[in-house]
């Protein structure tokens, strides 16, 4: 019995390769003839660049540069062989990094700029930018600020922008001399820029917005497209994952000129996902929480996606069950297993996160073995 596990990462718990072994070892001890795949998998936030690492190999370079808030920090990014650097926002503007004091209105992107230019000097070809995870909502003005992009206020004066000024730039001014290598920008929703379905309704709130604070971030995402529109003649407002990451969607493709792409397809290409797939008799995914923003560019959607094309078994494995989980199977999932069902304080689902997630992947076991026979 030929089964393939490909899950996310359980955010702030487990990396994607801990939740590989623990599903892995809970379907060994129960199914004793199984033969397993693993392949830890990422959609664009934190995890990209150990996935790669994981399928590819690479080296792990590291930078200082400015956190969340504009503190100094040491971040890494991946050189692979063929002088692609894979970056991930989260690496220096995470939502984990802000701790306790989450404050999207506050935090920069000025980090991932520096790192960027950090990869280019050090002679990458290429970059790939992986867009999740963020505590900000800036437009990526403040990572263009790193790559010498200049915002001006209506007195003309120069300052670096965040989600609590946005709505102060007047103006934007090039940078002399613009990086101009290949950049794919790896995306995990498909949201629009601003509006209910952008950046700040939908994400901001998880990031410590409260509802004034959201309005005023969306204000500022409005009039960000409008300067962009103005200054640099891109329109980033209606485009699919603009809303990426606090708008870094929209700010790689107005000052990077990326190309935007689904980073679960990024990665399943790499691990050549559909030849695994093919001698599968059972394909496991999931994610730490299962809500109704995972059918729309997360890992378990594209693991679903394309085991559907196949007509193969997938099942989802998670942490915990959100608003609306159940859309997933409308994409082919035909089991959901959750580690917890009742709400539980993050320090305390901490605790005992690998012991519930190996024994509800004993019992997702004994299902298909039961099915199977």
């Amino acid at each position: 019995m030929k089964i393939l596990i490909a899950p996310d990462s359980f955010k702030g718990t487990l990396t994607a390769n801990e939740v590989c072994e623990i599903i892995g070892q809970a379907f060994a001890d129960t199914i004793k003839n199984a033969e397993i795949t693993k392949l830890p998998a990422a959609d664009g936030g934190e995890g990209l660049c150990a996935c790669l690492q994981e399928i590819i190999g690479g080296e792990t370079v590291e930078a200082e540069v400015c956190g969340v808030f504009g503190e100094k920090m040491t971040a890494e990014y991946l050189m692979l062989s063929d002088k692609t650097a894979v970056i991930e926002t989260a690496s220096c503007a995470g939502l984990p990094l802000a701790g306790k004091n989450k404050n999207p209105e506050k935090a920069t992107t000025f980090g991932v700029g520096e790192l960027t230019v950090h990869a280019v000097n050090n002679g990458a070809k290429r970059i790939l930018l992986g867009l999740g995870g963020s505590a900000t909502n800036d437009c990526g003005f403040g990572m263009a600020s790193a790559l010498g992009y200049v915002f001006t206020d209506e007195n003309g004066d120069a300052f670096i922008p965040t989600g609590e000024t946005l709505h102060k730039v007047n103006h934007i001014v090039k940078p002399e001399n613009p990086i101009e290598i290949s950049i794919t920008a790896a995306c995990d929703v498909e949201n629009e820029l601003y509006g209910e379905n952008g950046a700040a309704y939908v994400f901001a709130p998880q990031k410590g917005a409260d509802e004034e604070m959201v309005k005023r971030l969306d204000n500022g995402l409005c009039h960000a497209a409008e300067i962009i529109k103005q200054d640099l003649n891109i329109d980033v407002a209606e485009t699919k994952g603009s809303g990426a990451a606090g708008g870094m969607g929209a700010g790689a493709l107005a000052f990077m000129k990326a190309e935007l792409k689904k980073g679960i397809d990024i990665l399943l290409d790499a691990a050549d996902f559909n030849k695994k797939a093919d001698d599968a008799d059972l394909i496991i995914t999931g994610e730490g929480r299962l809500d109704f923003q995972s059918v729309n560019g997360k890992v378990i959607s594209g693991i679903a996606k394309r085991a559907a094309r196949k007509n193969k078994t997938v099942i989802a494995i998670c942490g915990s069950r959100g608003e609306s989980a159940e859309k997933i199977m409308s994409l082919g999932v035909s089991r959901l297993y959750f580690s917890s069902d009742a709400p539980k304080p993050f320090d305390e689902i901490a605790k005992t996160c690998r012991e519930d997630l190996y024994n509800v992947s004993c019992r997702a076991a004994k299902d298909f073995l039961e099915i199977s026979e």
